[in-house]
């Protein structure tokens, strides 16, 4: 019978699958766009709903760890392959919660059945011959039994079987040699509950076309010709976007159309209770992220280029993925600011303001860098432990991550700006960290109530200044509180004062704070960003 242990068990041996043959699934990935990350995005989204599993409490029930389970996936989800699976897991979450006990075979084959109509309906224009074409013909093989070892085993025949046909079914993969990597790997998703029931290990040989390996058809057409169609990379756009929003399903319905008419392989899938995990390939990045804005609030941002991940130096394999030698990854809050860090030449995962991030997005964002050396800015004290724990998972895959221990965004920038990718790696990392500890921060604030403060008792509406989490001084309006609190900050020396205008804050707050420091403090270069940030209308930064 399925419970929260077998779950929980198949999250687990699937993660072990994917992590054993993420190099082959990754080698093949020719379709929609070859740029060798199928495997990864699979593992990624795989460890995000074990993760999620992991941490529902011990007898809080099958029904919990299922759901679980698939809101940890779709918010984890990396790429096409990793939408459809986190599908495949929403499916079991609601058979589970529509079953009556007892939960057996039947549930199983309800869970497919429903993972099938899932993904289809995320696609626009689903293709004969990938991930879809297996997750259908395993649903189907899986009908008729109620005996759960014989439904698990009939869902992974069925997905073999299909999964050596889709060949022949895309001329992409019938150029390359090579089936699937979508399909491939969500085989190896139910094989592991296939070996779990009847007591077997996970596949060793995969069930490839054409026959005996993966490794023997590349050998016998070449490894040039399938890494001729690896780099090729997306004919029409440049990047692949995907962010998670909040919004209702008359929303997303407006939210397709749009996003179809900008590019293609859009996917939106959500979790039945207001979440979507949206994905597209494009060229206009803005467009792409204003449609998520007029249809609810995205958030959890990603942009990868496809020109980062193939190249002449790219080879296929995860053993090799790394298609550049250093990045920074930085953590922010704001849009605005999100796309002045990416300007400056850092990978980015953008926040809501009090959002925390799991240890798994970090993982998933390293291993998106695609870089061998990456130096982490987690950009708040409170996210420092988290990223040091992804930062030793990322190094048990074979990355080199440093973090800098950045409490706020304009250290991170700080740290930012003075990396130099032709510098030696440990020098630079010193120089970045000597940046951020030499940045001092504060911000300003709305008082929404009356309260004691260490300065004096605030009103509602009095502006706050905030360092390090004390009220440091009341003002009447954010213009003055601007300059008492730059001014104050001065005291102790400066060289640089940055100010990051919050979401809604006028732009006269930012000229007037610069035109007076330049009058007063000549010495200083004062620096005005737009930061979008929602908590603070004002953050500053003294270096």
């Amino acid at each position: 019978m399925l419970d929260s242990a077998l779950l929980t068990g198949w999250a687990r041996a699937a993660t072990e699958a994917l992590e054993r043959h993420c190099a082959e699934v990754d080698r093949i990935n020719v379709f929609p766009v070859a740029d060798g990350d199928t495997g990864t995005n699979l593992l990624l989204t795989m460890r995000a709903a074990l993760d999620a599993a992991c941490r529902v409490p011990p007898g809080d029930g099958t029904s919990a760890v299922a759901t679980a389970l698939a809101r940890g996936a779709l918010l984890g989800a990396r790429g096409n392959s990793g939408v459809i699976l986190s599908q495949v897991l929403r499916g079991m979450a609601e058979a589970v919660a529509a079953a009556r006990a007892p939960l057996d075979g039947a549930v199983l084959s309800d869970a497919l059945a429903r993972a099938r109509a899932l993904a289809v309906a995320a696609f626009d224009h689903p293709r004969e011959g990938t991930v879809l074409t297996v997750l259908a013909e395993a649903a189907e093989a899986a009908r008729g039994s109620r005996l759960l070892d014989r439904v698990a085993s009939a869902a992974a025949d069925g997905a073999a079987l299909a999964l050596r046909a889709t060949t022949g079914q895309l001329p992409e993969l019938a150029r390359a040699g090579v089936v699937d990597a979508g399909g491939l790997g969500l085989y190896l998703v139910l094989d592991a509950l296939d070996g779990l029931l009847n007591g077997h290990p996970s596949a060793s040989v995969l069930p490839v076309a054409p026959e005996p390996a993966v490794d023997a058809a590349v050998a016998a057409r070449g490894s040039e010709a399938l890494r001729a169609e690896r780099e090729a990379g997306s004919e029409e756009f440049e990047y692949e976007v995907m962010y998670l929003l909040d919004a209702d399903a008359a929303a997303v319905a407006v939210l397709r159309v749009t996003l179809a008419a900008l590019g293609d392989c859009v996917a939106v899938v959500g979790d039945g209770d207001g979440l979507w995990n949206v994905h597209v390939h494009c060229t206009d990045v803005g467009a792409a992220i204003e449609a998520g804005v007029a249809a609810g609030r995205p958030h959890r941002i990603t942009v990868i280029r496809f020109a980062d991940q193939t190249g002449p130096d790219a080879t296929p394999g995860r053993a090799d993925r790394f298609v550049r030698s250093r990045a920074v990854l930085m953590v922010v809050t704001g849009a605005e600011v999100a796309e002045l860090a990416r300007s400056a030449g850092a990978s980015v995962i953008e926040r809501e303001s009090g959002e925390s991030i799991e240890e798994a997005e970090l993982v998933a964002a390293l291993a998106g860098t695609l870089a061998q050396q990456v130096v982490l800015l987690p950009d708040d004290s409170e996210l420092t432990a988290v990223a040091e724990r992804a930062a030793a998972v990322a190094r048990r895959e074979g990355q080199e991550v440093l973090v800098v221990p950045t409490a706020s965004v304009l250290q991170g920038l700080a740290a930012l700006a003075v990396h130099d990718p032709n510098r030696r790696p440990g020098d630079d990392v010193v120089a970045m960290a000597e940046a951020a500890a030499l940045t001092r921060t504060a911000g300003l604030m709305v008082a929404e109530s009356e309260a004691l403060t260490w300065v004096g008792r605030c009103e509602p509406g009095d502006v706050l200044g905030v360092a390090d989490g004390e009220v440091v001084l009341i003002a009447p309006d954010l213009a003055v509180g601007a300059l008492w609190l730059a001014h104050r900050m001065l005291l102790a020396g400066g060289e640089i004062v940055t100010a990051l205008l919050g979401q809604g804050a006028d732009e006269d707050l930012g000229e007037g704070l610069a035109a007076d420091l330049r009058r007063t403090h000549p010495e200083v270069d004062v620096v005005v960003h737009r930061g979008g940030q929602t908590d603070y209308p004002l953050v500053l930064g003294v270096e």
